[in-house]
């Protein structure tokens, strides 16, 4: 523990919702749910004015839509996501080269190795910079928690949400901890809550009037000892900068079981690529390829081939995954696919060399294999007239709800929905007021995909911040004094 609240930790709220908000003016101040919207969807996220009719992240998007029936349901935007990550992050990296990220829009700070904070005040005025920061530059609200350790930062975060901030001031871990739910520490799950329940223990202050030595006869040593540290609000992790991935995967889940082998291999296919460019994003290679596959009755298979070297060749990747298929059953049906990359390695210009003939041979076979039997499903390659079912899964597709288009006559705009062959669409830009309502042709030669405009068309230059905000602020929020901004 340290005796400053010098750990910051920021949480972006409701981070996917209130991107999608913001780049559209006509759902500001309305119920939005992120995620899948098929019967098997699940949420992402949901705006706070979805989570008041009861909807939260992991919920069926079938029992969100029950709840919420009016709210506006979007598939995720994940290029916009990042882009607004970049520009958090990169605020954050300018208050010291500690930054720890957890997620797209969680991360800790350690400001004191930056140079930013060592007190109570200079702790609170950088929270508060922070924060005003963010909103200038992409427009959207952060909460932000600050204590003397990494638990008790992000405790304090998610008590100041939303968008406000709430500083632990050193000594009074105990008080602010005691009346939470002993779900609020880190590592007690369901279980573990209902086991301690049914043991009489509810809250903190449970956990740290039973002692140490009864955690451990309840729940184990290793688990019991962590468990009443935390109790006394004891926390020595570091903020490390460097979280090494161990693995890059994607997988998706499909809203009608697949039979036919020839698109299962497609889809598998499919995300071969979509794993290398994550992959080649994070400017990694791997040597492991893995192959997940569920099936209809919920049984889960995974196969893995060790590759000659690490590679970030999407080819090699693909055939690699489809050698695995071979090897699976899916006669019953599939309804969710993976695949992976482990043992991950920097970019060497050898591991090309290892296996550029490889990659030759397996690129002219899957040729062939295209040229034999082109694929059903896929946009591209899809035949010329589709089944009626097909067609409609098509649009989906190509239409996905809440995803950018450009029409040559009205412009920029964003997918309502589509079906029956019709697309509509609502055109508006983040700084616009709420725009018209079309529709058109699926097909439609005017109307095409476009990339996310910037949340913000004028930011404020904050180029030298955090030099040029000031060191402190009046008013701003301690323990039991949440703080938001006008």
């Amino acid at each position: 523990m340290r005796p400053a609240p010098t750990i910051l930790h920021l949480d972006m709220d409701a981070f996917y919702a209130s991107a999608e908000q913001a780049a559209k003016p006509s759902l500001r101040g309305k119920a939005v749910v992120v995620g899948g919207l098929g019967p098997r969807g699940v949420v992402a996220t949901a705006s706070y004015e979805a989570r008041r009719l009861g909807v939260h992240s992991a919920m069926p998007t079938a029992q969100a839509r029950r709840l919420a029936p009016n709210a506006a349901y979007l598939v995720p935007r994940f290029s916009l996501y990042r882009a607004v990550s970049d520009q958090v992050m990169e605020l954050l990296g300018r208050l010291s080269p500690l930054v720890e990220p957890l997620s797209l829009d969680e991360a800790f700070v350690d400001l004191e190795a930056g140079g930013t904070a060592d007190d109570a005040a200079s702790a609170r005025a950088t929270g508060e910079g922070l924060r005003a920061a963010i909103r200038a530059v992409t427009g959207l609200s952060g909460s932000v928690g600050l204590a003397g350790s990494k638990m008790l930062a992000k405790i304090a975060s998610e008590e100041a949400k939303p968008d406000g901030l709430l500083l632990i001031e050193p000594g009074t871990e105990r008080e602010l901890l005691a009346p939470m739910s002993v779900r609020t520490l880190p590592g007690v799950g369901p279980a573990t809550g209902d086991h301690l329940r049914r043991a009489g223990m509810t809250t903190v202050h449970d956990l740290a009037e039973a002692g140490e030595a009864e955690l451990v006869r309840l729940v184990g040593k290793a688990h019991g000892h962590g468990l009443y540290r935390m109790a006394l609000g004891l926390d020595d992790r570091p903020v490390v900068a460097e979280r090494d991935a161990k693995s890059v995967s994607v997988e998706d889940t499909f809203d009608v079981d697949l039979h036919d082998r020839v698109r299962v291999r497609a889809e598998v296919e499919r995300l071969a690529v979509r794993c290398v460019e994550r992959l080649r994003a994070a400017d990694r290679s791997g040597r492991t390829v893995i192959l997940k596959v569920r099936r209809y009755d919920f049984s889960t298979l995974t196969r893995s081939e060790t590759l000659r070297g690490p590679t970030d060749d999407p080819t090699v990747v693909r055939e690699a995954a489809g050698r695995l298929l071979e090897f699976v059953d899916t006669t019953g049906g599939v309804r969710l696919l993976g695949v992976g990359v482990t043992g991950l390695a920097d970019y060497t210009q050898e591991d090309l060399f290892a296996q550029a003939a490889d990659a030759r041979e397996l690129a002219r076979r899957v040729q062939e294999e295209d040229r034999a039997a082109p694929v059903e499903g896929d946009g591209e390659d899809a035949p010329a007239e589709p089944e009626p079912e097909g067609a409609e899964l098509l649009a989906a597709r190509l239409w996905p709800a809440g995803h950018d288009v450009r029409h040559e006559e009205h412009g920029h705009g964003w997918v309502q929905g589509s079906g029956v062959g019709r697309v509509t669409v609502r055109f508006e830009e983040p700084w616009s007021a709420p725009g018209r309502v079309l529709t058109f042709r699926v097909d439609d030669p005017l109307l095409r995909p476009a990339d996310p405009l910037p949340l913000v068309r004028d930011a404020a230059d904050y180029s030298s911040w955090p030099a040029s905000l000031p060191k402190s602020r009046s008013g701003a929020g301690s323990f039991g004094d949440e703080e938001s901004s006008p």
